[in-house]
């Protein structure tokens, strides 16, 4: 299902709107990231409503290589299953073939996987290390 929403690659994001958009779906803020995370990342991609309020944003790091992977898929809770986030990943994978990476990778929930296939993932296994 597509949305109504245009989808901005680079689109200029002020530091606290990726935060506020954490926050809203339940995830930790994680303020200290932002702005190091836009001068950091391959690219990201957002969407705006109709007030210019950030309801969607993504990105793929990396190191400019052949590989990046994909993070922090955000849908504002009022805005999902609407298309968006579907839009999001694929406008994202759409930059990573301009952008020329061969690999894109990411880690989800189980819950998440019918999603992430109908936008072209497929399932693979590997591995994760946390502090």
């Amino acid at each position: 299902m597509a949305s109504n929403y245009k989808i901005l690659v680079n689109m200029p994001i002020s530091d606290e709107e990726v935060p506020d958009l954490r926050e809203l779906i339940g995830w930790g803020r994680r303020d200290g990231d932002f702005p190091a995370l836009f001068q950091r990342c391959n690219f990201w991609a957002g969407v705006r409503d109709e007030d210019n309020r950030l309801i969607a944003f993504g990105y793929v790091a990396g190191m400019g290589l052949e590989h990046g992977y994909m993070e922090d898929v955000l849908v504002h809770p009022h805005f999902q299953k609407q298309g968006i986030g579907e839009d999001l990943v694929k406008e994202l994978l759409r930059e990573s073939e301009r952008f020329g990476l061969e690999i894109v990778t990411l880690t989800y929930a189980p819950k998440h996987a019918g999603f992430y296939q109908r936008c072209g993932f497929s399932e693979c296994p590997g591995g994760i290390w946390r502090k």
